[in-house]
């Protein structure tokens, strides 16, 4: 019998998209348990313990302070050594919408110096995600391409589109500086970007928040962490697809938890 990897889906105040994470990781194949960050703190859960770690999409803390923001301090400042160890270790973290934000302003992602020759890791956000161009809530859908220069480990290997809804206020991906988005670009640390119908670069609303150079999602230069404002938690079976009853099928998102589930199986 082949076992099952453990896999945590992190809850912490606010975040709502435990659910639908945790069924996308089952039917990828993993055994997941959401589990309330309070747990962690208090010893009653161990990170180690398991083999994936997803950060879910909502509204953590109310994102009174910033999305996202809250949950980076609890995350840097109380949960730095487990989750530190945790990475090193290899095993693989995605961060979806809200969980993205939590690991860019924690500097969880990218994770590296990205102005310097070496992968050593910073202390400094350098890029984060910020207000929509249209300055209002998109609920949309929309296509990923994953790219085939990244290291990701969720996106191995996949060719074709995603097309999955995006659901957020703050999504525009922003680095710090035309420095630090060239370094990224040339790092391979851009795994999925917003493209059009059919694979071409396009504009809003293809392009739903305004990220530079299209960026949809971003990994560590390990290839282990990932983080993406879309959720492809809410495509991973073909019922799903807006268009299904029209005869519309493929493009799920179930690829990026079933390659995370086969490495956390690993390692």
């Amino acid at each position: 019998m082949v076992m099952k990897p453990p896999i945590l889906i992190l809850h912490v105040r606010g975040t709502n998209r435990d659910r639908e994470a945790a069924w996308a990781c089952e039917r990828a194949g993993g055994a997941p348990e959401i589990v309330h960050i309070n747990q962690l703190i208090a010893g009653e859960r161990r990170l180690m313990d398991y083999r994936m770690l997803v950060l879910p999409g909502g509204f953590s803390y109310g994102d009174d302070l910033g999305a996202g923001k809250l949950w980076a301090v609890v995350l840097r400042y109380r949960l730095a050594d487990e989750l530190t160890a945790f990475i090193e270790a290899g095993r693989p973290v995605l961060g979806i919408c809200n969980g993205f934000q939590a690991l860019v302003k924690s500097d969880w992602l990218p994770g590296c110096h990205l102005n310097a020759a070496t992968f050593e890791r910073s202390n400094v956000q350098s890029v984060t995600l910020a207000r929509n161009d249209s300055a209002r809530f998109e609920c949309r859908w929309v296509y990923l391409q994953p790219q085939a220069s990244s290291p990701c480990i969720f996106t191995r290997g996949l060719e074709e589109l995603i097309t999955c809804p995006v659901a957020h206020g703050e999504g525009k991906f922003v680095a710090r500086d035309a420095e630090t988005l060239a370094a990224l670009e040339a790092k391979g640390l851009v795994a999925l970007r917003y493209v059009g119908p059919n694979g071409e670069p396009a504009g809003y609303p293809w392009n739903p928040n305004g990220s530079q150079n299209h960026i949809a999602g971003i990994c560590n230069p390990q290839g282990t962490v990932l983080g993406l404002m879309p959720h492809p938690e809410d495509h991973v079976i073909p019922l799903q697809h807006p268009r299904f009853h029209r005869g519309e099928r493929g493009m799920l998102g179930l690829a990026l938890f079933q390659n995370g589930v086969r490495y956390a199986a690993q390692v």
